[in-house]
């Protein structure tokens, strides 16, 4: 495994930017998806998505282009890597932005909002290389939202 492919959990990899050399190694690690955080353009020099998702389809895996912007991390982004993964139930996914970061914020606040306890998604954000403690508070009510009856609910 390339050095700059960090675990998160047995499945979920993030990246900073990866660029073709990178599609074979992810491929030979056992990925079947590539998840780019990144938009087209945001610096100078960057494979574009289409670049990224040429190689990636070439080499047998699927890609998901799920941009996060200056605007933030909103439930569209988590609903795309949800509906994305569940496309790849039984392979390793790796997404990518410029850091990892927004890679793996997305994951995390996904994995709250259905009930991953937080305490365990900040551990393993930092065992990856990602503090992201500082997301603990929205976490947190992400998770909590998982946990209370819905509106309909006979509860």
């Amino acid at each position: 495994m390339l050095d700059k492919f960090k675990q998160v959990t047995d499945s979920f990899f993030v990246s900073p930017q990866i660029d073709m050399s990178d599609i074979d190694a992810a491929k030979e690690m056992g990925v079947k998806l590539i998840v780019n955080n990144r938009p087209d353009g945001e610096e100078r020099g960057q494979p574009t998505g289409a670049e990224i998702e040429a190689a990636a389809k070439s080499a047998g895996m699927g890609y998901a282009y799920i941009p996060v912007d200056i605007k933030g991390i909103t439930p569209n982004h988590t609903n795309a890597l949800e509906n994305a993964m569940d496309d790849f139930p039984d392979g390793k996914i790796l997404a990518y932005c410029k850091s990892g970061t927004r890679s793996v914020l997305v994951f995390a606040y996904g994995e709250a909002r259905f009930g991953k306890p937080v305490d365990q998604i900040i551990e393993e954000a930092r065992a990856a290389g990602y503090d992201i403690s500082g997301h603990e508070p929205a976490l947190t009510l992400l998770h909590d939202a998982h946990k209370a009856p819905h509106r309909d609910s006979p509860i």
